[in-house]
């Protein structure tokens, strides 16, 4: 393997949130007193220098999520950058819940250098927020949009979710109709899955019918597609070219540091690929920003690669998965040519066609070995 990484995103993870979604599988923790604020950024640079030790590239986007990470104040994050000399970056995205911004919050953010927001919409219907957990209603969240449009940001995003509990078609895209009169740069929009470790998975509620699910997913992004958003990744539509920098990362298979209470990352040293992870609990982390690596064997790479760049619409290269895993074309060429002859996957590139993209799963579990 012959691999030199130019540069790596920066994943920044704040653990806490105010009360845990049903559908939440994410490492996140409901807040039960105050949170010191001070410890855990003045832990979060720590944990950034000692990963720097083994990994010097430029950092090119940096992503803070959680849990809630508009739980901080904006200063918290200005100092942040600043002690990381990160301030600058051209996308430093920030997640947000509409129950915890306030009217100025957005601002403030803009003057501690976010630059690009994603605000946790998943529905403008008020039962739909009820039946998901969320602490915001439609009202707030139209209100966080429209004040996130006002601060001067270069992107906003808003997550919106389908197939929700008793969902209809109509609602569907009422949700969509609304997001897309307010006027966001991007929009992420994907389906409702159960995961095991949750509310809904110990009691699932009554979701739409595949069919039904498989029909307003066609609606919906056929509705986004008219109205401008370019879909060029399985769940991410953008205007203007406003594409996520440190998402496309993900999905070109590039490295990226993580950092905070159960932050994942993925680097390139001496020409081994390690994943990392940090503690989980909030309070084991304070304790110790201890790195915990797994190396990623080349009988896994093929699956690992085509799980990321065969999400994105137009795939990549043929040449990307030496470049980027080190091993050969041949090793994956028969499974290619058998998907090809399939009309799953693209001849001309490693990307699916239109057929095959609406069958991914399938797509991605052949290169399973």
């Amino acid at each position: 393997m012959n691999l030199t990484p130019s540069f790596a995103g920066l994943y920044i993870h704040i653990p806490w949130c105010v009360r845990k979604c049903p559908y939440c599988d994410f490492n996140s923790h409901e807040r039960r007193q105050k949170i010191d604020e001070k410890q855990y950024i003045h832990k979060l640079i720590e944990d950034y220098r000692s990963e720097r030790e083994s990994f010097e590239g430029p950092i090119s986007t940096v992503y803070i999520g959680g849990g809630t990470p508009s739980l901080f104040h904006a200063d918290s994050y200005d100092f942040l950058l600043s002690e990381l000399g990160l301030k600058e970056l051209k996308e430093i995205t920030l997640e947000v819940n509409p129950g915890t911004i306030e009217r100025d919050d957005f601002d403030n953010y803009v003057r501690a250098g976010i630059n690009r927001v994603s605000i946790g919409v998943q529905s403008f219907d008020a039962e739909k927020l009820e039946s998901l957990g969320r602490i915001h209603s439609s009202e707030e969240a139209v209100s966080a949009v429209k004040q996130a449009l006002k601060s001067g940001l270069d992107s906003v995003n808003l997550d919106l979710m389908y197939g929700l509990p008793n969902q209809t078609i109509d609602q569907v895209l009422e949700d969509l109709r609304i997001a897309i009169e307010l006027n966001p740069s991007h929009i992420s929009w994907y389906q409702l899955t159960i995961e095991p470790n949750t509310v809904f998975g110990r009691r699932p509620p009554q979701l739409p019918l595949d069919d039904a699910r498989a029909e307003m997913s066609e609606k919906g992004i056929e509705l986004l597609e008219a109205n401008g958003f370019e879909r060029y990744e399985v769940s991410a539509f953008a205007r203007d070219d406003k594409k996520c920098e440190h998402n496309l990362n993900y999905w070109h298979f590039g490295d990226y540091l993580g950092i905070g209470a159960g932050a994942h990352g993925k680097l390139t040293i001496s020409d081994q690929m390690i994943r990392t992870r940090k503690n989980k609990q909030p309070e084991g982390y304070l304790e110790s920003t201890k790195r915990f690596t797994t190396e990623i064997a080349n009988d896994e790479l093929p699956v690992e690669f085509m799980m990321n760049v065969l999400r994105l619409k137009d795939g990549v290269p043929t040449s990307q998965f030496s470049a980027l895993t080190g091993l050969s074309f041949v090793c994956i060429e028969p499974t290619v040519s058998a998907l090809v002859e399939e009309r799953v996957m693209r001849p001309d590139r490693l990307g699916l066609t239109d057929f095959g993209y609406r069958h991914l799963d399938y797509a991605v579990g052949q290169f399973l070995y």
